[in-house]
């Protein structure tokens, strides 16, 4: 997967250290709105950038089947093998839902989903 990894370079230098095999970063922006322009798969966005400067983004559709399965509290391989998937690509997705909801963790991205309606318990 191609990505672009977004906010302050010192975060940059963190996400890419944090990343895993298969995850090609192939570039990097300041800003969510630089980062657009860039031909990519997905956007690594920093943490602290997410909380002050993105307004809330859609989930895509296959987010949002990743984030139906992760409220049944599925674990990533189990996800992966529903939606035919790697459990890296899973890992991915749960990263960016996260990312797009605000959430710290899974089980806040399930919560914040289904306050805003995004998913039904």
């Amino acid at each position: 997967m191609r990505v672009v990894l977004v906010g302050p370079a010192a975060e940059r230098a963190r996400l890419r250290g944090s990343l895993t095999d298969g995850i090609e970063v192939v570039g990097e922006a300041a800003t969510l709105a630089a980062a657009r322009a860039l031909d990519c798969d997905a956007f690594v966005v920093a943490p602290d950038l997410r909380q002050r400067e993105i307004a809330p983004e859609p989930l895509t559709p296959r987010e949002v089947q990743v984030l139906e399965l992760l409220a049944e509290g599925l674990p990533n391989k189990a996800i992966a093998s529903r939606l035919d998937i790697s459990d890296q690509t899973v890992k991915f997705h749960v990263s960016s839902i996260c990312g797009k909801l605000g959430a710290a963790n899974r089980t806040a991205a399930v919560r914040r989903a289904a306050r805003r309606g995004l998913i039904t318990l």
